[in-house]
């Protein structure tokens, strides 16, 4: 969990920010249970990191503002970018395991923006945004499609989610963004589709959340899918309804140490029948036309 005010990231347990004095977010205890966190809405200090400083502005449809100096550049999805300066130079960042991207349904047009000069992007969606400091060789695996932007300093991949269930009934997918902070402290920010709760699991400790729902987590926290259908019981219909909703009423297990973030919203954006693959959205003729489609 990081300070709603400052950003810095708080120790375990802490009541006040070692760095700004602000009152941490307490958890509800529930035996020795912890209930998730909500956060304190989103970053109120502008997140300073090198000769880059990063602000949140808006409240339902938050924007990144960014001033851009020199030395760092940011990388983002294409389609978020909201407005820049002129002096503000774009690129696109080269990536790797391009083919298996273009195939998986993710994105394979990164943008880089260089500064110095101002540049903003938004999701145009409801929600809260989430900044994530990495320190050097620290990792978060997040959602696809929903990091906003990131620092030069982190590096960005993708992972396969193995495992027979994950494919068949999560709708979480089957590919998973992760982003490692390489020599330096890094940042990144994502954007959580309604309001953002955060859970830190010890070790041994499990939590279910809807596939929908999560967000990020840390990297060694380990996901899995399960059925969380109770059977026995209920005559023919509970029979009828163990049979049918076995394999709906599934959810993504995920087991400590570390932290997860979750969303209130489990948005799942609509597309036409036959045009969602496994593990994100069709490319094959999908990709040039995002270009010129609509901002998600």
């Amino acid at each position: 969990m990081n300070c709603p005010t400052c950003q810095a990231p708080l120790v375990p347990g802490a009541k006040f920010c070692a760095n700004c004095g602000a009152a941490a977010p307490s958890p509800t205890t529930v035996g020795t249970y912890t209930e998730p966190v909500p956060e304190a809405g989103n970053p109120k200090a502008p997140i300073k990191i090198g000769d880059i400083t990063i602000k949140v502005e808006g409240e339902l449809v938050p924007v990144v503002d960014v001033e851009l100096g020199t030395r760092q550049t940011i990388y983002f999805e294409h389609h978020i970018l909201l407005w820049k300066q002129p002096n503000v130079t774009l690129g696109f960042m080269g990536m790797q395991n391009v083919a298996k991207r273009f195939f998986a349904g993710l994105q394979i047009f990164i943008s880089t923006a260089q500064g110095p000069g101002n540049i903003a992007m938004s999701r145009e969606a409801p929600g809260q945004i989430v900044a994530l400091r990495l320190q050097p060789g620290q990792s978060v695996d997040v959602r696809e499609h929903q990091f906003l932007m990131a620092t030069s300093a982190v590096d960005y991949n993708f992972y396969w989610q193995t495992g027979l269930a994950n494919v068949f009934f999560s709708r979480a997918g089957l590919f998973i963004d992760r982003f490692t902070a390489g020599r330096e402290e890094g940042v990144v920010l994502l954007h959580g589709y309604g309001n953002v709760f955060e859970k830190t699991l010890v070790a041994g400790e499990m939590i279910d959340v809807e596939p929908g729902a999560w967000l990020w987590k840390d990297a060694n926290v380990r996901m899995d899918t399960v059925t969380v259908l109770q059977s026995g019981g209920g005559g023919l219909m509970g029979a009828l309804g163990a049979l049918v909703g076995g394999a709906s009423l599934v959810m993504n297990r995920l087991y400590g140490p570390g932290r997860v973030g979750l969303q209130s919203m489990t948005y799942h954006e609509p597309a036409a029948e036959g045009a969602q693959q496994a593990g994100g959205q069709s490319n094959i003729g999908g990709v040039i036309g995002s270009l010129f489609g609509n901002r998600q």
